[in-house]
């Protein structure tokens, strides 16, 4: 007979054995106010344009736009993240329509505001990759790498156009140098002193965007490795950091999210402002093609990633799963 001084007193599955007991005692939670909900609006169409290579994610029309910001708010999500998407005619080496008070984007953001006024945080994506005929986040100078300091120039002028349009949060996407600065600048030297900077501060040339290229009709050649940061690196984020704070962002971002947790939980550790993570197409897209061939439970594996996100420091998620997510819980 086994003595009972050789049987575990401390025995950690006390705290596991009923839904109720795991649900008491969990470190980490998810919330609909966590969530952010990306999304694509096209000039042109009359009807939604499924994305393939993202089953369930639309390019919206403006109409239905509209609808689903007010999908989002009605389930508690906290923000939408527009990204426009306009006719290919209109694509220059400049991205003008970036900067067109009557582009796609800005008519876009002036729509969602008036559908759901401050009750959703309306965020706009600061890039000119949508726009621009080669596909790149800058301008190109006359041996065709991205110019960094004309690229400013341009995205001062769209950070100006978007506040114009009514938007609460710019999140510059580039990876320009100073971007975050300059953007500043133009915001309060225009009257928008009120409008916040997200920053995309640790953005990896990664190659799960792959079916975010679809969703924005993506003209890019060649690829971004010269100004999106080295999967390889960690430190170089924790410059970005520095340099974004110090050039004043609101809150930080990490782009991708489940493969660079570990630069996520880092950055979460070494701030005092908001963090966020965005969970990209891919890591999308990897969840629902799993699921349809049956191999994993999608509605645990979305949990599972988010939660995971969460518990790694990030304090929003843009998700492209925000609104069925936050009906969820």
């Amino acid at each position: 007979m086994t003595a009972y001084g050789s049987f575990p007193g401390a025995r950690p599955r006390r705290l596991r054995t009923t839904p109720a007991m795991r649900r008491m005692v969990a470190e980490t939670r998810l919330h609909p106010a966590d969530l952010i909900l990306p999304a694509f609006v096209r000039e042109g169409i009359r009807e939604p344009v499924p994305i393939t290579a993202m089953p369930g994610v639309v390019q919206h029309t403006r109409d239905t736009l509209r609808k689903a910001a007010v999908e989002a708010l009605e389930a508690g999500v906290a923000g939408i993240m527009l990204f426009g998407v306009p006719e290919d005619a209109k694509k220059d080496g400049a991205g003008t329509a970036g900067t067109d008070p009557d582009g796609i984007l800005q008519v876009a953001i002036r729509d969602v505001k008036a559908e759901v006024g401050d009750e959703l945080v309306i965020m706009s994506d600061l890039c000119l990759d949508e726009y621009t005929d080669h596909g790149h986040c800058g301008v190109l100078d006359a041996d065709g790498r991205v110019d960094n300091d004309a690229t400013l120039e341009r995205y001062a002028e769209m950070a100006q156009v978007q506040a114009d349009a009514g938007v609460h949060v710019v999140g510059p996407s580039g990876m320009m140098d100073g971007q975050v600065g300059v953007i500043r600048d133009a915001l309060d030297q225009t009257g928008h002193e009120d409008v916040s900077i997200l920053a995309y501060t640790a953005k990896y040339s990664s190659a799960f965007y792959g079916p975010f290229r679809e969703a924005v009709g993506s003209s890019l050649t060649g690829d971004r490795k010269t100004y999106q940061q080295d999967p390889a690196n960690l430190r170089e984020s924790l410059r970005e950091l520095a340099l974004d704070l110090e050039e004043g962002a609101d809150m930080v971002m990490v782009k991708p999210a489940g493969p660079y947790l570990d630069v996520l939980a880092k950055v979460a550790e070494s701030v005092d402002v908001p963090v966020a993570a965005y969970q990209i197409s891919g890591e999308y897209a990897m969840v629902e093609a799993a699921a349809e061939k049956g191999w994993i439970d999608r509605d645990k594996a979305i949990l599972e990633t988010l939660t995971g996100i969460r518990r790694a420091g990030a304090q929003m998620i843009l998700t492209y799963w925000a609104t069925e997510v936050a009906r969820t819980l």
